[in-house]
């Protein structure tokens, strides 16, 4: 049993926040319900009518709580995920509404590629919401000393991953009729847009 492991999936259930490394920066991350999640928004100083992924364990457990997510959509997150994406989706049932911000009908999604602790905590949590865990304009943390106090003092939990890569995820905007690329992040999105051109 790794005690770090244990607080961050009790902080997570309970409704609480944890820093967590992902697969390209540490995070804040949260239980995906609404009260955890405006409580992360609080804590990182972010406007209510900005977006913030929902992240989950696998592509069976996205389509499970986004069960809209059917067709081109479908293809491409089923052909870019797991990985360093966020991939922006139609969500025509208007699903976590906290979390799609000034844009109700389209959500982020993640399923990030994990190994070792952290892909132990996504498992056993299902799903949840993250953010870089740095303040609004600041630098991405890479390792964990690097997550600003403000950030630390907000969070229940830390679990250390070693240092990252340290570039956050490559965000494509699956919405429109062609594939837009909002961020250039951890993976070239020349490499995503050829992945899923033909899908489209």
């Amino acid at each position: 049993m790794n005690p770090e492991l244990e607080l961050a999936v009790a902080a997570i259930r309970g409704g609480k926040l944890a820093v967590v490394p992902t697969d390209t920066v540490y995070g804040l991350a949260a239980s995906a319900e609404e009260r955890p999640a405006r409580r992360l928004y609080e804590a990182k100083g972010r406007d209510a009518k900005q977006p913030t992924a929902l992240v989950v364990s696998s592509l069976e457990t996205l389509l499970e709580l986004l069960p809209e997510l059917r067709g081109r959509a479908e293809r491409a997150a089923r052909a870019l995920l797991p990985g360093p994406y966020t991939l922006v989706v139609p969500n025509p049932a208007r699903r976590y509404p906290w979390l799609t911000g000034a844009s109700p009908d389209a959500i982020g999604v993640r399923v990030p590629k994990l190994t070792g602790n952290a892909r132990r905590l996504l498992d056993r949590v299902g799903a949840l919401t993250a953010t870089s865990a740095n303040l609004p304009g600041g630098p991405d943390p890479r390792t964990l000393a690097a997550v600003p106090d403000e950030i630390r003092r907000a969070a229940d939990a830390f679990l250390d991953g070693g240092e990252l890569a340290g570039t956050p995820s490559t965000v494509l905007d699956l919405t429109g009729p062609e594939p837009r690329v909002l961020r250039e992040g951890a993976a070239p999105s020349a490499e995503a847009l050829r992945l899923v051109g033909h899908l489209l």
